[in-house]
């Protein structure tokens, strides 16, 4: 099963470095504990909604950023492990992956 901590984590980590920012950085913008961040990028604790919201304006991104397509749609073994790591990926770099993926099905 699909941990959305996990996922949430390596989005808030993936944009917490895209904008050079420690996590200390991040925690005083977000008036949390540095090591908070440390254990929600690692899919250590759950957040809640305010927490969520505070990271949010932090990283200065919308909540949908960090959770879009977090919900698997699919549950078959190779498929599935496939969507979970397109979908803890960055909308950015799931865009390349889909280009890897067409292209790979172009050549079958």
């Amino acid at each position: 099963m699909i941990d959305i901590r996990e996922i949430f984590g390596k989005r808030v980590r993936y944009y917490r470095k895209n904008r050079k920012l420690s996590q200390e950085q991040l925690a005083e913008l977000c008036d949390l504990h540095p090591t908070y961040i440390g254990q929600l990028e690692r899919g250590e604790k759950n957040a809640s909604l305010e927490t969520i919201m505070r990271v949010c304006e932090g990283l200065s991104v919308s909540p949908d950023v960090l959770f879009e397509n977090i919900v698997p749609k699919t549950e078959s073994g190779a498929a599935q492990e496939i969507y979970n790591i397109a979908a803890s990926l960055p909308t950015e770099k799931q865009q390349a992956l889909l280009d890897i993926v067409e292209k790979i099905a172009d050549i079958v």
